[in-house]
């Protein structure tokens, strides 16, 4: 196989993918580079499942960590199961190519991605979407491609393309762009309120960079691209014609029940009734082309009802029309004990969410191929089996919370205070009760009112709708609020959070190909609309952050010292601050730059250990008289502790007016003495004088009467 290379000049950067040099075998397998940047990633494929009725995409990214120049932690120093950063990298690499394989391909396809090399700055995950499209369209394997991503960011009023992470610092978005020459088919962005218009205009932004490097990887596959090899499966139009004549008027009736799982029986019943009809008296087996076939020719018939249903008759299925919002109720502190609650109901969709507040010892320590950094924040979404009544395994955390998350965190991360202003680490646990439609974006607006029953001073209430969309006879209409079987039958599934100001997150995953401009900045006005109908809801049951944290919660009290007297708290081995926390039961966490927090149940603790550390960190000034007590005897004159961890010197001719032949003569340890600060030295030692002291202290003293 011989060896191909496209380059071209994008933005400042220099981008290149080749093919033909590594993996072989595989059917398909490229090298990008962007830069110092190296990503590589092959695609394989395998025979269909029998019987399978979906399509079998697996995607795997990683991080090496040698790319960094780094070791894996851990005691085997082996890369082990992926980082929650490789899977929302996974998540992003399949859900933009996946709507774009052949309908009827069920074969097994694997997209394997692993990060080569870094400079520290370029994340390489953009590298990694570009590589899987280029080494699909290069493949064997039927792709309706090319497709292409980029990040854009939002820095003074300027949008900027693949920023790596230095500017990211000081951008107010970060968007992540999937698509192709045509139009856009993913994306997903975190801002800091940033206005609908900002959003839409970075869309356009980053489509013409996504148009080159499409560009780039048709040129890329008129040189080396393989034959596509897959033969279509044979048409069903006949049977799906006698299907619809029979059932059509069925599913029809039984999508109109409403309530949730009612609706969903009554469907279930004609889904039965088709299966039996096509199962042989003889065999007792589903006649060919199986049953997988015809339930998916069902399931087909049954989206078109749907679609007709919202596009013709703007009627859905539980009887809304096209903007109305299911019912919406909240409560906040609903458990005891905890740090902050809420219970937050939109229709049969769910989300109880949980605060914890900790201290720094709590945050998450985040290592990858970037430089370590710790989270001040987090949110963890579970959707276990009960919230939609199915039995089901229960096993790790699914790559979907991982991603719904992910999503919500990102929304509310916008809106929080800073660690000045409100010093504790946040973990925010949204528990998914119920699910019809929509649970992450339940979760931003749970998530906002419990944050403000913890007392978190947030800057803005969030909230978060889900927008989607149906198409029928070449017509759309878009639909807010969606519901789970909305999703499914639906063409896309666009989520914004956001606050009255601005947007804070936007997730958008499509069924078809693309999505137009025109109808980008159509739902992200209908969102802005659905958002602030939801907030004013919430801001009903508590309209603004709780004055004080729980009494359950640490209390947490902040001080600053001249970072060269850090050393005084420590003391040696860990000795004063052991002391510290000791006596007053309170936990101290001190940065470098010498902010010391305290934390502590108790208020008087933290106070205790306040007064504590303002002793260790006193200035002793000259010129100045203090009382301490002596705590060292020797020849040369006495040490006596001004404060706890802090002695000066007081030789033995300042110990005294008169001549002193013996430092026992004079003092005894324990004897507390008045003693004058005479010097202090260039590193911090102090020199003492008790006879300066006496001497001033006599001057003092009033005149005898006559």
């Amino acid at each position: 196989m011989s060896h191909h290379v496209v380059e071209r000049k994008i933005g400042n950067q220099t981008l290149r993918i080749e093919t033909g040099k590594l993996a072989k075998q595989a059917a398909g397998s490229v090298l990008v580079t962007l830069d110092e940047a190296v990503v590589f990633v092959g695609v394989v494929t395998g025979k269909p499942r029998e019987g399978i009725d979906f399509f079998p995409l697996t995607v795997d990214y990683r991080e090496k960590t040698y790319a960094a120049g780094k070791f894996p932690g851990g005691f085997f120093k082996r890369e082990a199961r992926p980082t929650q950063k490789e899977i929302l990298t996974m998540r992003m690499i399949d859900r933009p190519a996946r709507p774009l394989f052949p309908k009827g391909f069920k074969d097994e396809v694997l997209i394997q991605a692993m990060a080569l090399a870094t400079d520290g700055d370029i994340d390489p995950d953009i590298l990694a979407m570009i590589g899987a499209s280029a080494a699909l369209s290069v493949s064997s394997i039927p792709f309706n491609g090319p497709i292409a991503s980029c990040r854009v960011g939002y820095v003074d009023d300027e949008f900027v393309l693949n920023p790596g992470h230095a500017q990211l610092e000081y951008s107010t978005m970060e968007m992540v762009l999937a698509g192709h020459k045509d139009a856009i088919n993913m994306i997903e962005v975190g801002s800091m309120e940033v206005s609908e218009q900002v959003i839409s205009d970075g869309v356009a932004f980053g489509h013409k960079f996504i148009v080159e490097v499409c560009e780039m990887i048709d040129e890329l596959t008129a040189k080396a691209g393989k034959e596509k090899l897959w033969t279509p499966p044979p048409s069903t139009e006949a049977l799906r014609g006698e299907i619809a004549a029979k059932y059509t008027k069925d599913l029809r009736n039984a999508r109109m029940v409403s309530g949730k799982q009612d609706r969903y029986a009554a469907v279930r019943a004609v889904y039965d009734a088709v299966k039996e009809a096509y199962t042989s008296e003889e065999t007792g087996e589903v006649v060919e082309p199986g049953w997988s076939v015809i339930r998916e020719i069902v399931d087909e018939i049954e989206g078109e009802i749907i679609a007709e249903r919202v596009v013709k008759d703007g009627i859905r299925s539980d009887g809304r029309s096209a903007t109305d919002i299911r019912q919406i109720d909240c409560e906040v502190g609903v458990l005891p004990r905890v740090h902050g609650s809420s219970l937050f109901q939109r229709g049969e969709t769910q989300a109880l969410c949980v605060i914890t507040l900790g201290t720094g010892r709590d945050e998450q320590i985040v290592d990858g191929l970037m430089d370590e950094y710790s989270k001040k924040f987090m949110l963890h979404y579970n959707f276990p089996p009960i919230c939609t009544g199915e039995v089901k395994r229960i096993g790790v955390t699914s790559r979907r919370e991982i991603g719904h998350g992910n999503l919500a965190e990102k929304s509310l991360q916008a809106i929080l205070p800073t660690p000045e202003k409100f010093p504790y680490t946040i973990r925010l646990v949204a528990e998914i009760m119920e699910s019809n439609g929509s649970s992450s974006m339940a979760s931003v607006c749970g998530g906002c009112l419990a944050l403000m029953d913890a007392g978190v001073p947030i800057r803005q209430p969030v909230a978060g709708i889900s927008i989607g969309m149906f198409e029928h006879n070449g017509e759309s209409t878009l639909v807010v609020d969606i519901l789970g079987e909305e999703d499914h039958f639906g063409a896309m599934d666009f989520k914004v959070a956001g606050t009255q100001r601005g947007v804070t997150g936007v997730q958008l995953d499509l069924k078809g190909r693309g999505l137009a401009a025109d109808k980008i900045v159509e739902t992200l006005a209908m969102a802005k609309k659905a958002r602030m109908s939801i907030l004013k809801s919430m801001l009903t049951v508590l309209s603004k952050p709780r004055a004080t944290t729980s009494e359950w919660a640490p209390r947490i009290l902040t001080i600053k010292i001249n970072p060269e007297k850090i050393g005084r708290v420590i003391g040696p081995g860990g000795k004063a601050i052991k002391s510290i926390e000791a006596e007053t039961k309170a936990n101290i966490d001190i940065n470098e730059d010498g902010t010391i927090l305290v934390s502590c149940l108790d208020m008087k603790g933290a106070e205790r250990a306040i007064e504590m550390i303002e002793a260790f960190t006193a200035e002793f000034k000259v010129g100045k008289i203090y009382e301490g007590t002596v705590n060292s005897i020797r020849d040369f004159g006495a040490f006596i502790e001004l404060s706890p961890g802090q002695d000066g010197l007081c030789h033995v001719s300042e110990l005294d007016m008169e001549y002193v032949k013996s430092v026992g003569d004079v003092v005894k340890i324990g004897d507390r003495l008045r003693v004058k600060v005479i010097l202090v030295d260039d590193q911090g030692r102090i020199k003492l004088s008790r006879k300066a002291a006496m001497i001033e202290d006599r001057a003092a003293e009033p005149a005898p009467a006559r």
